[in-house]
């Protein structure tokens, strides 16, 4: 790589389900240095029982970002990009005007529609053609939701059906595609020939005529709209790239160092456990482990399973603040160091922890019915919760090992979760592995990496996995107290099946 004489610019618009980043990344020749332009919250808004997302003020937000930087860099902006959470999405009329707010992947109305689901189109053939974890929000289900039958008309009414970044791309350059990574979570994109399967949902009564032209990870979508630049002040052309809008996808693609030996955790409110391998992976025992095969950029498959994640705990540091007890991240490790090891441990994927009211009284219900000593202080709550999310990585970096045959040596760690030092370490502890913990804005960084290939600013994606090496810091974990772990991994399985 040569070094540039001047600094260029992309701007990563990273949406993540409980906030916003805009992130500058300069790129020089060498290396990627972020910083952070603009930060807000995100979250569900609750309208008539349901909860959705404010698409508009999520808008409101990227437009003060883009003001903000027309008002703070003296550079033009070389492509701006945006990602997301997976799944979510919405419905425009033939005016490109918005039906409804799309609703939040917690809310309740999908409960009960998979069976309904399997009565039409069995799991074998829904996975045979999608390749996709079974999910009660996954879009397929979302879509059956509103079916005519149900009492809604607004699929009626849909000319275009936008994932939640396809949106904003949208909005940024006046293009409507579906990017290839965000389409292959739907569970009705064909994972090996590549389209929509478009016969799963003839098969449901579900209309096709919305889906809209999918296109690669990379992908120019036009030149940011004139109007947009006149209200933000950046009275420039920008270009506007499609990276891998899936936040995963792009994470997935900042990851220094990931090879066939090593296995990957994007760490966040979700955790995203899985490999990085060439062709679907489609078999019975895939189905069985209700693992995913999702796209990634390059070609490249994201073998993966979704399991809980910090949510738990998030959601029980919540439930702390509106009593006035505001604990950080690191108070909470601090307690969870002083508290006893392996007393309470729970399966995070059970589903009473998916959207429960009182997260901890969840915890605690969740020990009294499995028989174990039931969590009651600070401590002990966080030690539950980031024990058991480390126990259970385990199962599924065991699993992806015996699918693929791969002798997997190392756990790379990316995400917000990656600063959490206490749960790198017990990652390594429980899964008996090297646990190499950075970046931590990989979806940021992975967003940048797809615009600057897109630009000719990149060779290759392996040149750019190593400028993301130089440009951050790892920390490594090795594994200790291996008999410990082992023992409360036997707990954990059969908790399990509890």
């Amino acid at each position: 790589m040569t070094k540039l004489n001047q600094i260029v610019n992309f701007l990563a618009i990273d949406l993540g389900a409980t906030s916003g980043r805009m992130m500058v990344a300069g790129w020089d020749g060498e290396g990627f240095k972020l910083e952070e332009l603009h930060r807000f919250p995100n979250g569900p808004v609750e309208l008539d029982g349901h909860l959705h997302w404010e698409v508009f003020r999520l808008w409101h937000e990227i437009k003060l970002g883009l003001a903000r930087y027309a008002t703070s860099y003296g550079l033009p902006l070389a492509g701006i990009g945006v990602d997301s959470w997976a799944v979510d999405f919405v419905l425009l009329d033939k005016a490109g005007s918005l039906l409804e707010l799309p609703y939040h992947y917690r809310d309740n109305r999908t409960e009960g529609l998979q069976a309904q689901v399997f009565k039409r189109l069995s799991r074998n053939q829904l996975f045979a053609a999608t390749g996709i974890q079974f999910l009660p929000f996954n879009t397929l289900y979302q879509l059956y939701a509103m079916r005519p039958s149900s009492g809604s008309s607004t699929l009626a009414q849909a000319d275009s059906l936008l994932m939640i970044p396809d949106l904003f791309h949208f909005w940024l350059s006046g293009r409507k595609v579906t990017e290839y990574t965000n389409a292959t979570t739907t569970q009705f994109f064909h994972a090996k020939e590549g389209r929509w399967a478009t016969e799963l949902l003839a098969a449901l009564e579900l209309p096709t005529r919305m889906l809209s032209p999918i296109v690669p990870p990379g992908t120019f979508l036009g030149e940011l709209r004139s109007e947009i630049q006149r209200e933000t002040g950046l009275n420039q052309p920008v270009p506007i790239i499609a990276p891998a809008t899936h936040d995963t996808a792009s994470a997935v693609a900042a990851i220094p160092g990931l090879d066939e030996r090593s296995a990957y955790i994007s760490s966040g409110t979700w955790s995203l456990v899985g490999l990085e391998i060439a062709q679907p992976l489609i078999t019975p025992a895939t189905l069985a482990l209700n693992f995913t095969n999702e796209g990634g950029v390059n070609g490249t498959i994201r073998l993966l399973k979704n399991v809980a994640g910090l949510w738990l705990l998030q959601e029980c540091q919540r439930q702390w603040a509106q009593v006035g007890q505001n604990y950080s991240w690191d108070e909470l490790a601090r307690a969870a160091q002083q508290a006893p090891a392996f007393r309470s441990l729970v399966d995070p994927d059970a589903a009473e922890f998916l959207n429960p009211a009182n997260m901890i009284m969840a915890l605690q219900q969740y020990c009294r019915r499995t028989a174990q000593p039931i969590p009651e202080t600070v401590g002990q709550l966080t030690r539950c919760c980031l024990e058991s999310l480390a126990l259970n990585y385990r199962t599924v970096v065991e699993s992806l090992a015996a699918l693929t045959g791969r002798k997997l040596e190392v756990i790379r760690v990316v995400g917000g979760g990656s600063q959490n030092e206490l749960l790198c370490q017990f990652t390594a502890n429980a899964c008996g592995r090297e646990v190499v913990a950075g970046p931590v804005e990989a979806t940021a960084l992975g967003n940048v990496l797809l615009q600057a290939l897109a630009t000719g600013h990149l060779a290759d994606l392996a040149t750019g996995r190593q400028a993301i090496a130089s440009s951050i810091r790892l920390k490594s974990f090795m594994p200790g107290e291996t008999k410990e772990w082992a023992e409360a991994f036997d707990r954990f399985c059969q908790l399990e099946t509890a």
